[in-house]
């Protein structure tokens, strides 16, 4: 075999190794997962606070804030309550996604709202889904037209209270083949006493798949979220649309009376690029969305 055959050869078998090697590359890239951290750990930047009865972007009683790089929800500032429920809204809506949140209870109920016997709002916050523009909630609405995953701490009575729950303030869902109009529907999670923290997910593909996960596992999964029923007041008539199906929306955290610490909250996003030629492709995304493609 002659010198020129040769370094043909050589050459040919190096392009080969590349281009499988730039091959595997671009198979590790399409895989690897694009978290974007919702919450950076420094400030509330991205995000725009709404409390019942006070102008949109009024930190109340400064109850939202960051510190030692956790985002507080706290009362002690307070003195009194008069139903002034909070949420903080991230900057974007967002329709496919695996959202996920971690978040621990510390400390006890505002005594006011404890001394009215509001109960249920101990320990308690949420992760809002599908909501509306915060720039549309009436200046005295409680709670945002939404989908809630509801976070619930134990009591450390022994009895159990499950966490990731389903709420609905101004919305129903379908479950199990039929229309879901109950407000609130316990998870088939367990119970988590004290301060300890706990990471939960939740999948949303649209209006087609919504699962609540807690340490991998799903504890409740649903539906076809549209707005309809009670539980979010007053309400802009023009927004408060009976029927209309929710296949995206604005993400919110809560502060209900309770003071809760979020170390993390994350979110992968499932609506990209889906051609594989693309550098943009992503192998993880189900919603296709071609102009974000390069």
């Amino acid at each position: 075999m002659n010198t020129h055959l040769l370094r043909l050869l050589a050459a040919c078998a190096i392009a080969a190794a590349g281009t499988t090697a730039a091959a595997r590359q671009r198979a590790a890239d399409a895989d690897r997962k694009e978290w974007i951290q919702l919450f950076n750990g420094r400030d509330l930047s991205d995000w725009t606070i709404k409390f019942a009865h006070h102008d949109l972007g009024e930190n109340y009683n400064d109850t939202f804030r960051v510190e030692d790089g956790l985002l507080k929800v706290r009362y002690d500032k307070w003195t009194e309550w008069h139903g002034e429920f909070g949420h903080i809204f991230y900057k974007q809506p967002f329709s496919y996604y695996l959202l996920a949140a971690e978040y621990r209870f510390v400390g006890d109920q505002l005594a006011p709202a404890a001394a009215i016997n509001l109960n249920w709002a101990k320990r308690n916050n949420g992760l809002m889904l599908h909501c509306p523009d915060p720039k549309t909630m009436m200046k005295d609405q409680d709670f945002p037209i939404s989908i809630e995953v509801q976070l619930l701490g134990g009591l450390s009575d022994g009895k159990p209270r499950p966490t990731a729950n389903l709420c609905t303030p101004g919305t129903n869902v379908v479950m199990n083949g039929a229309l879901h109009t109950p407000h609130c529907t316990n998870s088939t999670s367990k119970t988590y006493d004290g301060d300890q923290w706990v990471r939960v997910e939740v999948l949303v593909h649209g209006d087609e798949l919504i699962r609540h996960m807690i340490d991998g596992q799903s504890v409740i999964e649903y539906s076809k979220p549209q707005i309809g029923g009670a539980g979010a007041s007053p309400t802009d008539p023009k927004v408060k649309v009976d029927g209309t199906i929710l296949s995206g929306g604005f993400i919110a955290l809560q502060a209900e009376t309770a003071p809760a610490d979020f170390r993390k909250v994350e979110l992968l996003n499932l609506e990209g690029c889906m051609d594989p030629k693309a550098r943009t492709y992503k192998s993880y995304f189900v919603k296709s969305n071609p102009s974000a493609c390069r």
